[in-house]
Formats: C-alpha cells, structure tokens, sequence
C-alpha cells in the first residue's frame, strides 16, 4: 500500500541544513498494522508526514497504492489523500467551535456528497468508535480519550484504505490509551485497513505486526 524509495529529507535555512531523513526504502503492505518508534526528533514525524503526502521528500519516490505521488498537482494531490488516507493526530486538531457531529463530517465536505449522505456517514463513524452519544456534544465538553475517538471518526469517514497515526496515544493515560489501540486494531484486523503509527509506548508497538525503528533520520531495523 506503501512504498518509499530513497527517501531524503532536508530542511534548509540561509545559515543551517538538517538532515531529517536518510535513504529510508520502506515498503508496508495491505492490511498490515506498523509501528515507528524512535527517540524524539528522530525523523518519525517527518517520515509519516512524507507517507501521508503532507510534506515532499527532498529525494525519493512515495507510492500509495500502486500511484507515484511525487509530483502530482496540488489540486490532484489533495484529492488523492482526501480519498486514500486518514489521519490521526496526538493533539486530536479538533475545531472547538463546531460540536462532534460537525467535526467527524469535515473530510467530506470536499467531496461531492449531499449533507444528509455526509450526516448519516457521521454518525456511523461515532457507532464504530462508540460515542454516538456524544455528537452533539462539543470537544471542550470531552474527555482526552472522547476527543481521540472523535478524530478516529473523523479519519475513517470516508473509508480510508490507510491510516495514518501520531501518537494517537500519546496524550493519554494506559486505560485510555488502551481503549484507543483496540478501535486501532479492531479497524486494522475486520476491516483491513491498512495503519501506520508513531508512537513512543513499546507496549503498544508490540500489539502492531511490525515495528520499524528511526535514529537520526536513518532506519536503523
């Protein structure tokens, strides 16, 4: 479903270059569940960036499902990872203004579905993740691990062949942070989506297939 080839990442300022990744060749499979650890400022963020199409590598080639997206148009490119990948976020970037039921329904306002296809696609996605009780709710009201369920929601709306998380755990207790690795993997094992996660907890990458490490930019197993 992924394929990275030759990989490099550079951020350059008029006085410094930093080298973020290093000839990273990686490729993850359908329906398989990935872990990334490294410690922090590794690159791992960087590398699920450049995965989830959000950041160009300064070499290399991506492929997502079978299709080069290197040098895409930005329109095309938008489209494609609207359709293609979902994303999760350690800090949940939730929009405090708008109640769940709104936020969930976000990914599908650039694609052309009527209000009440996108309404009743919602609150589907709030049953998988258990909080159809909460739609009309809005995040300040909710709790950490409410808050990660909403934006888990909110990635598998538009039924996403691959998801992309980090630290979807990060910012909550083991009780919690449990709760979350379960929604993760009851997606990954009944209904083959494809997920790739940052994490730092090496007891949450043991309930992943495969883990793969980073230490200053480079893939080090």
């Amino acid at each position: 479903m992924i394929t990275l080839q030759n990989i490099e990442k550079v951020y350059r300022t008029s006085t410094i270059e930093t080298l973020a990744l290093n000839n990273i060749n990686l490729s993850v499979e359908k329906g398989e569940f990935l872990s990334i650890m490294g410690p922090s400022g590794c690159g791992k963020s960087t590398l699920l960036n450049v995965m989830g199409l959000l950041d160009e590598p300064s070499k290399g080639d991506v492929k997502i499902d079978g299709k080069r997206a290197s040098g895409l148009p930005d329109k095309e490119l938008s489209r494609f990872r609207n359709e293609k990948l979902g994303f999760v976020f350690q800090s949940y970037h939730l929009i405090n203004d708008l109640p769940v039921l709104d936020n969930v329904e976000l990914p599908l306002l650039y694609r052309k579905i009527s209000g009440s296809e996108r309404r009743k696609l919602a609150i589907e996605a709030l049953e998988k993740v258990g909080l159809s009780n909460r739609m009309k709710h809005y995040p300040s009201q909710l709790s950490g691990g409410q808050r990660q369920r909403v934006a888990i929601a909110r990635a598998i709306i538009g039924k996403p062949a691959i998801i992309l998380a980090d630290e979807p755990t990060g910012n909550l207790d083991s009780t919690m942070g449990n709760e979350i690795m379960d929604i993760l993997m009851n997606l990954n094992k009944n209904e083959g989506t494809t997920i790739v996660m940052v994490t730092h907890d090496e007891n949450m990458s043991k309930k992943t297939d495969r883990l793969v490490r980073l230490f200053d930019g480079s893939q080090v197993m």
